[in-house]
């Protein structure tokens, strides 16, 4: 006879080892928090109403901030309850759903890139028929394909976990519902179930990334032979925002999600999810916005006019 009971909620232990910082954490996260929202809406709607930005590659970005606003929501509201809170329990299904949310966003996320290195391609390579190649629609395709895959790949992960038999033990040494410090609370958690779960990360992540290499070699080969400088130059930095957001966030979830996992990994992979939670989603407004006139006067346009609404606001 199994000798373990059915867990209906589970324990977030995240901060409660430095209950001391627990207030700090809170302001410095609330405040991120903020700076996010702020930052990706006022992109959003710098593309949505200026005509100048509704192209292929604003399209995708507009998709990608949408899509990284989302997923802080799924774990960010939560975590600054649980600084506050003394219960930091979950149940099961929240449990659940915030795992498939979170990595259905953030597979979300590494397909949207792909498409982005993709549309560079063919803005460098056929620019005269660019508009034709990547129409609005096509565009949409893209955009709901990687969302498709996305979801279907997080909801294997969390079939996988969810239809584990876990143990006494309910805590999650963790602040959000993550894949392994929660698989690690199972009584039959075997390696082939570690291999199946690291398959279908590899998935997203290695595959993702291999298209967007693959595109990227083409833009290589492409902007060697140029014959001008100048335009060498110009055809790089259309990438170079794009490729900035690249390093970043593979950078961090291939750290996470793909080396070699111990249970004291747990808690540097727990500081390395606040740094990806918190500041990666302000990486692409920032790195858009100093590196791109277009969006410069964009967003200038966006902040004269909250300013002007607020004004009359207070007149009233």
């Amino acid at each position: 006879m199994d000798n373990h009971t059915t867990v209906s909620t589970f324990l977030l232990w995240g901060f409660s080892s430095f209950p001391e910082l627990e207030n700090l954490l809170f302001v410095v996260i609330f405040s991120s928090h903020v700076t996010i929202l702020l930052a990706n809406v006022s992109i959003m709607v710098a593309i949505k109403f200026n005509h100048n930005l509704h192209t292929p590659m604003y399209f995708f970005l507009f998709g990608l901030s949408f899509s990284e606003t989302c997923t802080t929501m799924v774990i960010i509201p939560r975590m600054l309850v649980d600084l506050l809170s003394d219960s930091k329990t979950i149940s099961l299904p929240e449990c659940a759903m915030q795992m498939f949310f979170f990595f259905g966003l953030g597979g979300n996320n590494c397909f949207i890139l792909a498409a982005m290195s993709y549309d560079r391609y063919i803005a460098i390579h056929n620019p005269l028929h660019y508009p034709m190649l990547m129409t609005k629609k096509i565009c949409l395709q893209f955009i709901m394909a990687s969302c498709i895959v996305g979801f279907l790949v997080s909801l294997s992960i969390v079939i996988i976990i969810f239809n584990f038999s876990f143990c006494d033990s309910y805590t999650i040494q963790h602040f959000f519902c993550d894949i392994l410090p929660v698989a690690s609370l199972a009584c039959d958690y075997t390696p082939y179930h570690e291999m199946a779960i690291f398959m279908l990360c590899a998935f997203v992540l290695v595959g993702s990334f291999i298209l967007i290499m693959i595109s990227y070699v083409f833009i290589l080969s492409l902007v060697v032979k140029m014959p001008s400088a100048k335009g060498r130059y110009k055809a790089f930095s259309t990438c170079s925002s794009h490729l900035n957001v690249v390093c970043v966030h593979y950078g961090f979830t291939c750290y996470i999600y793909l080396r070699p996992k111990s249970s004291d990994s747990f808690s540097e992979d727990m500081l390395m999810a606040v740094t990806y939670t918190v500041l990666t989603p302000l990486l692409n407004p920032i790195v858009y916005s100093l590196r791109n006139k277009e969006m410069q006067v964009a967003l200038g346009k966006v902040l004269e006019n909250g300013h002007r609404l607020i004004s009359r606001w207070q007149i009233k």
